[in-house]
Formats: C-alpha cells, sequence, structure tokens
C-alpha cells in the first residue's frame, strides 16, 4: 500500500515541476541569473558560434603572438558589433547550410596552417564576428536587457580566444603544432557533416 502511495505522490510531485516549467526562449538562454549570463551561456551552449570563434584563437595562435593580440580584439569586438546591428531586425533563419560552410573554411585554414596576412588574420576575424554577431542579434529585440547580453557574449568570446590563442602560442614542439592543426581537421570534417546534412535535408 505504502509502494503505490509513493508513487502516486512521485507523480503528482512529476507532474507539478513539469506544469510549473517557465517558457522555453527560442534565441537567448535565460539562465534566470540575468541578461549578462544570459548571453555567456548563449555562446557556450552554441557550437555554430562556439566553434569557429575557437578556430579563429586556433589559426591566430598558430601564426603567432602579434596576430593573437589582434584577434583578441577585433572578433569580440566585431561579434558584439554585429549583435548590436541585428537587434532590431525579425529573427533570421539561421541554417545548417552555413554553420557547415564557417566550419569546413575555418577548420581548413587551421588545418593547412595557413600562411595568412595580419591584415587578412584582422578581417577574417571582423568578418566572422560580424556576420556571427549578427545573427545572435536578431530577433533579441532592441531593450537594455538586449544590449547587457550582448556584452556578456562578447565577454565570452574575448575569454575564449584570449585562452585558447595563448595556449597555441607557447606550444614549440612540433607534435604540439600538430596536434592543434588535427583539431582543425576535426572542424572541418564537422562541417563536411552537417554540409551533406542539409543537402540531403533539402
Amino acid at each position: 500500500m505504502s509502494t503505490v502511495v509513493s508513487a502516486r505522490a512521485r507523480a503528482v510531485v512529476a507532474l507539478g515541476v513539469s506544469l510549473a516549467c517557465r517558457p522555453a526562449d527560442a534565441h537567448l538562454n535565460a539562465t534566470g541569473m540575468g541578461p549578462i549570463y544570459d548571453g555567456l551561456m548563449h555562446f557556450l551552449t552554441s557550437p555554430e558560434d562556439l566553434v569557429p570563434a575557437l578556430a579563429v584563437a586556433l589559426l591566430a595562435g598558430l601564426r603567432g603572438a602579434a596576430y593573437g593580440r589582434r584577434a583578441i580584439f577585433t572578433l569580440p569586438g566585431a561579434w558584439l558589433l554585429g549583435i548590436l546591428c541585428g537587434l532590431s531586425v525579425a529573427a533570421a533563419n539561421t541554417a545548417m547550410l552555413g554553420a557547415g560552410i564557417w566550419f569546413l573554411v575555418l577548420g581548413g585554414l587551421v588545418l593547412t596552417d595557413a600562411k595568412l596576412s595580419l591584415g587578412a588574420m584582422t578581417a577574417l576575424a571582423a568578418l566572422v564576428g560580424l556576420v556571427h554577431g549578427y545573427f545572435n542579434g536578431t530577433g533579441m529585440g532592441l531593450s537594455a536587457q538586449s544590449v547587457v547580453a550582448a556584452l556578456g557574449l562578447s565577454a565570452a568570446v574575448f575569454v575564449l580566444v584570449v585562452l585558447a590563442a595563448a595556449l597555441v602560442v607557447t606550444l614549440r614542439a612540433y607534435w604540439a603544432r600538430i596536434a592543434v592543426r588535427v583539431a582543425g581537421s576535426w572542424i572541418a570534417a564537422s562541417g563536411l557533416l552537417m554540409l551533406g546534412w542539409s543537402v540531403r535535408a533539402s
């Protein structure tokens, strides 16, 4: 008898918890800790944003300290600018096709240890930041909370680029640099898979 009562009590509690859930947000994660953390968590839980930013940081680190310093400030700054430009735009459909292309291109550059000039590296970081930031900003709505969330997201990009680029810059062993390039090959391979899925779905 006690087992039946216990099972019913658990079912009532589970039903109450499920009915008390807050509405899900389609574009920006709501952590309940404020808009800065919402922006930060959105970046950390969005592989389509996180991986390209990481790839830019790895590529800059492979090229050296000057490239790393340039990426540290260019990518987050462009990301923030892109978000601000997209705040008043209706939600955009960021298809897997676009993410797959970014994965493939940036992963391929890391894989081949592309000898980009400092200007080309800066332009690439700015382009990645502007495009991804713009799509992050779409659908958020122009409000004070959205601007604060944009600052949190850009701060997360900054921290990721600082840590990843600084780590790669310090690598001197040949095998360690090869390991970074292997990571680039995984990113490119993921892009190929995403492109294949998007083509098959269409």
